[in-house]
């Protein structure tokens, strides 16, 4: 059996991703006020913020939630919805314990919205709550923020058109649960813990995986020999670095769950991966000193 490449995870998740809108499109145009707008108008607001606020933590805030606006104002333009009647968003204020605040109630409106939206935008909002939740991981100023917990799905079966993109969220856990094998032997003791909890995090999601695969009356594929990391780990550092991409090609794998789904229960396992994937990849990026720090929309390729 050939190794299963990081780009062959990525390509169907990409794939999948364009076709979505695309179906949308079709859905019909609705008179009711976008429920996006309000997201979008927030994320300017709390950029605009944290622009005024010293120091590159407030900096970071500032980036990260201007992609957010830019990516959901994007969306907003497409639909060519009505106006929201809410307004323009409310200012954080306070400096860094503001923008805490802010940051926090973003995650929770964006998360919240993931249940009730089309599929698409499902992913789209759920990633805005995923760049929430790694910014929150940067420093305590900002968070840390609320642990998703486990994926802990049942046993229910999956829709027949979700089986493919769970599938490739299933290669992608394989592939991290291999990979955080790998960087175990580079790393010091000191991220022993570390490499513990994110190997069991990733075991879980694949257990759940493999559950709703098998109720729904389907193989789940079955982890590759070895897999390709997308540099050579060769120390510390490139450990660390590798161990960031895996938990980004997982936010990038659950994400094309989240575009192709109407089941409540899988949405809300992919939602969990994606959140605790941004929270984990952040630490990891964070530790090999990658810049940004913070992946501003995780789960989303950029252009």
């Amino acid at each position: 059996m050939s190794s299963l490449t990081r780009r062959d995870l990525l390509r169907v998740s990409a794939l999948a991703a364009l076709a979505v809108p695309l179906a949308a499109c079709n859905s019909g145009f609705s008179d009711e006020p976008d429920p996006l707008a309000p997201l979008a108008e927030q994320a300017r607001a709390d950029a605009d913020a944290a622009r005024t606020v010293p120091g590159d933590l407030a900096q970071q805030v500032a980036t990260v939630r201007a992609a957010h606006a830019q990516a959901l104002q994007a969306e907003v333009e497409r639909l060519n919805r009505p106006k929201s009647a809410t307004g323009p968003g409310t200012p954080p204020s306070g400096g860094i314990a503001g923008l805490k605040q802010g940051l926090a109630a973003a995650r929770t409106q964006a998360e919240g919205l993931v249940a009730t939206l089309p599929p698409y935008r499902a992913g789209l909002v759920a990633a805005v709550a995923a760049g929430c939740a790694g910014l929150q991981q940067v420093s305590d100023e900002l968070g840390p923020g609320e642990d998703p917990g486990a994926a802990g799905a049942t046993a229910a079966p999956v829709p027949a058109g979700s089986v493919d993109p769970l599938q490739t969220a299933l290669d992608a856990e394989h592939a991290a649960v291999w990979i955080y094998s790998l960087v175990n032997a580079f790393l010091p003791n000191n991220y022993t813990a570390g490499v513990n909890e994110g190997t069991a995090e990733h075991q879980d999601r694949r257990a759940a995986c493999v559950r709703m695969l098998a109720a729904a009356g389907v193989t789940p594929h079955a982890a590759e020999p070895a897999y390709i990391t997308p540099n050579p780990v060769t120390d510390a550092t490139s450990a660390k670095s590798v161990v960031a991409a895996a938990e980004f090609d997982a936010t990038v794998a659950w994400q094309g769950v989240l575009n192709r789904t109407d089941d409540a229960e899988l949405r809300r396992v992919a939602l969990r991966a994606m959140l605790g994937s941004a929270r984990r990849g952040t630490r990891w990026r964070q530790a090999a000193n990658l810049s940004p720090t913070v992946v501003a929309l995780p789960g989303i390729q950029p252009s």
